[in-house]
């Protein structure tokens, strides 16, 4: 990956359907017509993965998207959000995503859909965009704005600051507030 003339996405984490990741690679195409990209799938897949290779060869877009097909150990998780620009989590179902906290952490902006509390952590035109589930075209419109718009900057100094909500000092302040009150 070539950090310095490249835009990259990441998909990070353990790949299972219902992270939807079909829907990033079906938006690829429409996304690369207005953004050259690349994607970044980063995780363990549960389920076969030469589905998800055979799509990528089926749409020619074996040139725009990377695949590490492994365990990540947490030494090196830093390596693939500070290359990344923002990370996308097209899930069609989830409660909640501890990707969204760790690319906070690396002041990385993210676009997830609207399910589960996904769009309490995302703040919409702050940290990132929340799309609507099972729509790629959604994907790939937020994908074109978050580049053609320049949000990179704003929307990471946003992480930066939102991810303060999410320290230790933070949340023991917060059950500290708490107790008082009763």
């Amino acid at each position: 990956i070539d950090l310095v003339n490249e835009k990259v996405i990441l998909f990070f984490g353990y790949v299972r359907k219902y992270k939807g990741l079909n829907y990033l690679i079906e938006a690829m195409p429409e996304i690369l017509k207005k953004v050259k990209i690349r994607l970044l799938i980063v995780g363990e897949f549960y389920e076969d993965q030469s589905v998800t290779r055979d799509r990528i060869r089926e749409l020619e877009l074996e040139k725009n998207i990377s695949i590490v097909s492994d365990y990540v150990p947490n030494e090196k998780v830093k390596y693939f959000f500070c290359a990344s620009d923002c990370v996308v989590l097209p899930y069609i179902d989830a409660t909640q995503s501890g990707i969204t906290q760790i690319a906070y952490y690396y002041d990385k902006p993210v676009i997830a859909t609207d399910v589960g509390g996904l769009a309490e952590v995302v703040k919409n035109n702050e940290t990132g965009f929340i799309i609507e589930p099972k729509n790629s075209k959604a994907v790939a419109e937020a994908v074109v704005k978050f580049y053609g718009e320049d949000l990179e900057g704003r929307f990471s100094a946003n992480a930066k600051e939102e991810k303060k909500k999410f320290t230790w000092e933070e949340f023991t302040s917060k059950i500290s507030e708490m107790v008082t009150k009763e």
